[in-house]
């Protein structure tokens, strides 16, 4: 993509932290149950562009509904920095909690709603 960077990422307390390649020109606010009371701002990659540099065994994995995405969180201070799943075209993918990403104000993006009370 045109405008991908790489970004550093992390939970607030450090333990879980990882690069990511990724082009924030498409960040969503989905309104689905998990997504509207956590309050995440969303953007997809393919995993190959997500690289953890430390936490794994930190993560705790969280599944509900379609059992999809692993939404993974900290043990520790508990956020949920990424998650892990599988795209509609059935590779793997990392969506990433644009609020966890090191120099990223959010003010400064296009965030697009989705409607995920109905996917």
């Amino acid at each position: 993509m045109a405008n991908e960077q790489t970004y550093k990422g992390s939970c607030h307390c450090g333990k879980v932290s990882y690069e990511v390649k990724a082009d924030l020109a498409q960040v969503i606010s989905c309104n689905c149950s998990i997504c509207s009371k956590k309050g995440y701002l969303l953007s997809f990659v393919p995993a190959e562009q997500f690289r953890l540099l430390s936490g794994e065994e930190k993560l705790t994995d969280y599944q509900f509904n379609t059992m999809n995405i692993h939404h993974l969180f900290c043990s520790s201070c508990g956020v949920q920095s990424f998650g892990r799943g599988k795209g509609r075209d059935g590779k793997a993918m990392i969506s990433l909690n644009v609020r966890c990403l090191e120099g990223v104000e959010p003010g400064d993006l296009k965030i697009t709603p989705v409607d995920g009370r109905k996917l």
